[in-house]
Protein backbone atom coordinates (compact mmCIF):
# COMPACT_ATOMS: atom_id res chain seq x y z
CA UNK A 1 0.00 0.00 0.00
CA UNK A 2 1.44 3.29 -0.87
CA UNK A 3 2.12 6.56 1.66
CA UNK A 4 -1.03 8.16 0.36
CA UNK A 5 -3.38 5.57 0.80
CA UNK A 6 -1.94 4.56 4.40
CA UNK A 7 -2.47 8.47 4.78
CA UNK A 8 -5.92 8.34 3.54
CA UNK A 9 -7.27 6.40 5.88
CA UNK A 10 -5.79 8.40 9.07
CA UNK A 11 -8.60 11.95 8.62
CA UNK A 12 -6.40 15.12 8.81
CA UNK A 13 -2.82 13.23 8.27
CA UNK A 14 -3.01 13.00 3.93
CA UNK A 15 -2.18 16.86 3.66
CA UNK A 16 0.92 16.48 6.03
CA UNK A 17 1.98 14.01 2.87
CA UNK A 18 0.87 15.68 -0.22
CA UNK A 19 2.97 18.50 -1.53
CA UNK A 20 1.55 19.95 -4.67
CA UNK A 21 1.64 16.67 -6.94
CA UNK A 22 4.52 15.56 -5.84
CA UNK A 23 5.45 12.46 -2.79
CA UNK A 24 9.29 12.11 -1.05
CA UNK A 25 10.05 9.01 -0.58
CA UNK A 26 10.92 7.32 2.49
CA UNK A 27 12.98 4.29 2.93
CA UNK A 28 12.84 2.37 6.11
CA UNK A 29 15.93 0.24 5.31
CA UNK A 30 18.34 3.26 5.07
CA UNK A 31 16.49 4.69 8.29
CA UNK A 32 16.83 1.42 9.92
CA UNK A 33 21.08 1.39 9.32
CA UNK A 34 21.19 5.32 10.00
CA UNK A 35 19.77 4.84 13.79
CA UNK A 36 21.78 1.25 13.83
CA UNK A 37 24.76 3.83 13.28
CA UNK A 38 23.98 6.56 15.77
CA UNK A 39 23.06 3.85 18.07
CA UNK A 40 26.31 2.49 17.86
CA UNK A 41 28.26 5.40 17.94
CA UNK A 42 26.51 6.94 20.74
CA UNK A 43 27.01 4.17 23.01
CA UNK A 44 30.88 4.31 22.61
CA UNK A 45 31.11 8.34 22.59
CA UNK A 46 29.59 8.20 25.96
CA UNK A 47 31.45 5.51 27.06
CA UNK A 48 34.41 7.55 26.08
CA UNK A 49 33.00 10.45 28.29
CA UNK A 50 33.18 8.22 30.79
CA UNK A 51 29.41 7.32 31.37
CA UNK A 52 28.24 4.28 33.67
CA UNK A 53 27.12 1.45 31.60
CA UNK A 54 23.15 2.14 32.30
CA UNK A 55 23.83 5.85 30.78
CA UNK A 56 26.02 3.97 27.64
CA UNK A 57 23.14 1.62 27.41
CA UNK A 58 20.30 4.51 27.53
CA UNK A 59 22.21 6.46 24.60
CA UNK A 60 21.87 3.14 22.56
CA UNK A 61 18.42 3.15 23.07
CA UNK A 62 18.36 6.74 21.89
CA UNK A 63 20.41 6.77 19.09
CA UNK A 64 18.23 3.86 17.93
CA UNK A 65 14.72 5.78 18.34
CA UNK A 66 16.06 9.45 18.11
CA UNK A 67 14.53 9.74 14.20
CA UNK A 68 11.57 7.51 15.00
CA UNK A 69 9.09 11.12 14.72
CA UNK A 70 9.85 10.80 10.80
CA UNK A 71 7.75 8.36 10.11
CA UNK A 72 4.65 10.35 11.37
CA UNK A 73 5.97 12.82 8.31
CA UNK A 74 6.53 9.88 5.67
CA UNK A 75 5.72 11.95 2.52
CA UNK A 76 8.11 15.25 3.55
CA UNK A 77 11.38 12.85 3.91
CA UNK A 78 14.46 12.56 1.68
CA UNK A 79 13.60 15.07 -1.11
CA UNK A 80 15.43 14.18 -4.39
CA UNK A 81 18.55 15.65 -5.74
CA UNK A 82 16.76 18.15 -7.88
CA UNK A 83 13.87 18.56 -6.06
CA UNK A 84 14.64 20.38 -2.74
CA UNK A 85 12.49 21.03 0.47
CA UNK A 86 9.85 23.54 0.18
CA UNK A 87 9.91 25.79 3.10
CA UNK A 88 6.21 24.28 4.16
CA UNK A 89 8.32 20.93 4.05
CA UNK A 90 11.10 21.72 5.88
CA UNK A 91 8.61 23.54 8.77
CA UNK A 92 7.35 19.32 8.80
CA UNK A 93 10.55 18.04 8.78
CA UNK A 94 11.57 19.84 11.75
CA UNK A 95 8.64 18.62 13.60
CA UNK A 96 10.26 14.92 13.85
CA UNK A 97 12.13 15.07 17.13
CA UNK A 98 9.25 16.38 18.78
CA UNK A 99 6.83 14.11 17.33
CA UNK A 100 9.54 10.81 18.42
CA UNK A 101 8.99 11.96 22.11
CA UNK A 102 5.42 12.50 21.91
CA UNK A 103 4.80 9.24 20.08
CA UNK A 104 7.69 7.79 22.75
CA UNK A 105 7.19 9.36 26.13
CA UNK A 106 3.78 6.93 27.31
CA UNK A 107 5.94 3.79 26.33
CA UNK A 108 8.04 3.42 29.18
CA UNK A 109 11.32 5.28 28.07
CA UNK A 110 13.67 6.70 30.48
CA UNK A 111 14.02 10.31 30.86
CA UNK A 112 17.41 10.21 29.49
CA UNK A 113 16.42 8.77 26.08
CA UNK A 114 13.28 10.94 25.90
CA UNK A 115 15.34 14.43 26.20
CA UNK A 116 17.62 12.79 23.87
CA UNK A 117 15.18 12.27 21.10
CA UNK A 118 13.81 15.63 21.86
CA UNK A 119 16.89 17.83 21.60
CA UNK A 120 18.91 16.28 18.91
CA UNK A 121 18.67 18.86 16.83
CA UNK A 122 19.18 21.54 19.09
CA UNK A 123 22.73 23.00 18.06
CA UNK A 124 25.43 24.32 21.07
CA UNK A 125 25.74 27.88 19.66
CA UNK A 126 21.31 27.88 20.46
CA UNK A 127 20.68 28.01 16.44
CA UNK A 128 18.90 24.41 16.81
CA UNK A 129 15.73 23.18 17.12
CA UNK A 130 13.10 22.87 18.55
CA UNK A 131 13.84 25.23 21.49
CA UNK A 132 16.76 26.64 20.47
CA UNK A 133 18.68 25.39 23.82
CA UNK A 134 22.12 26.62 23.98
CA UNK A 135 25.02 25.00 25.93
CA UNK A 136 24.98 23.13 28.50
CA UNK A 137 21.15 23.37 28.79
CA UNK A 138 21.24 21.19 26.00
CA UNK A 139 20.60 17.32 27.63
CA UNK A 140 24.22 15.60 27.40
CA UNK A 141 22.36 12.69 25.48
CA UNK A 142 21.44 15.39 23.00
CA UNK A 143 24.48 16.54 22.60
CA UNK A 144 25.89 13.45 21.90
CA UNK A 145 23.42 12.31 19.77
CA UNK A 146 23.93 15.74 17.88
CA UNK A 147 27.46 14.51 16.56
CA UNK A 148 26.30 11.01 16.31
CA UNK A 149 23.87 11.74 14.15
CA UNK A 150 25.72 14.15 11.77
CA UNK A 151 28.97 11.78 11.47
CA UNK A 152 26.05 8.76 10.55
CA UNK A 153 24.76 11.06 7.90
CA UNK A 154 27.53 11.92 6.33
CA UNK A 155 29.08 8.37 6.23
CA UNK A 156 26.49 6.90 4.42
CA UNK A 157 25.63 6.66 1.00
CA UNK A 158 22.52 9.23 0.20
CA UNK A 159 20.36 8.89 -2.72
CA UNK A 160 21.77 12.26 -3.90
CA UNK A 161 25.72 11.28 -3.07
CA UNK A 162 28.10 9.13 -2.31
CA UNK A 163 29.15 8.34 1.53
CA UNK A 164 31.83 10.80 2.47
CA UNK A 165 35.24 9.33 3.92
CA UNK A 166 35.97 9.81 7.18
CA UNK A 167 38.61 12.22 6.98
CA UNK A 168 36.20 14.36 5.06
CA UNK A 169 33.56 14.01 7.02
CA UNK A 170 35.55 14.84 10.10
CA UNK A 171 36.67 18.34 8.07
CA UNK A 172 32.75 18.99 7.28
CA UNK A 173 32.43 18.66 11.05
CA UNK A 174 34.87 20.98 12.12
CA UNK A 175 33.50 23.61 9.46
CA UNK A 176 30.53 23.57 11.91
CA UNK A 177 31.81 23.45 15.00
CA UNK A 178 29.94 25.26 16.79
CA UNK A 179 26.56 22.61 16.68
CA UNK A 180 28.65 21.07 18.97
CA UNK A 181 29.68 20.40 22.53
CA UNK A 182 33.62 20.22 22.22
CA UNK A 183 33.79 17.46 25.35
CA UNK A 184 31.69 15.71 22.79
CA UNK A 185 33.30 16.17 19.53
CA UNK A 186 36.82 15.50 21.27
CA UNK A 187 35.38 12.21 22.61
CA UNK A 188 33.76 11.29 19.19
CA UNK A 189 36.85 12.05 17.84
CA UNK A 190 38.67 9.52 20.10
CA UNK A 191 36.04 6.79 19.10
CA UNK A 192 36.62 6.91 15.73
CA UNK A 193 40.03 7.36 15.13
CA UNK A 194 40.31 4.51 17.66
CA UNK A 195 37.78 2.49 15.04
CA UNK A 196 39.98 2.80 12.13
Amino acid sequence: MDVLQTAEKEPGQAEIFKSGDRLLDFDLSEELNHGIAVSNLAYAVAAELGQDEEFCYQMAIAGMLHDIGKLKLTGYINGQENDPLLIEELKYVRMHSSLGYEELKNQGYSELVLQSVLYHHENYDGSGYPSNLRGDSIPLGARILRVCDVYAALSSDRPYRRAFDVSTVIELMIDEIKNFDMEVFLAFQRVVHNNK
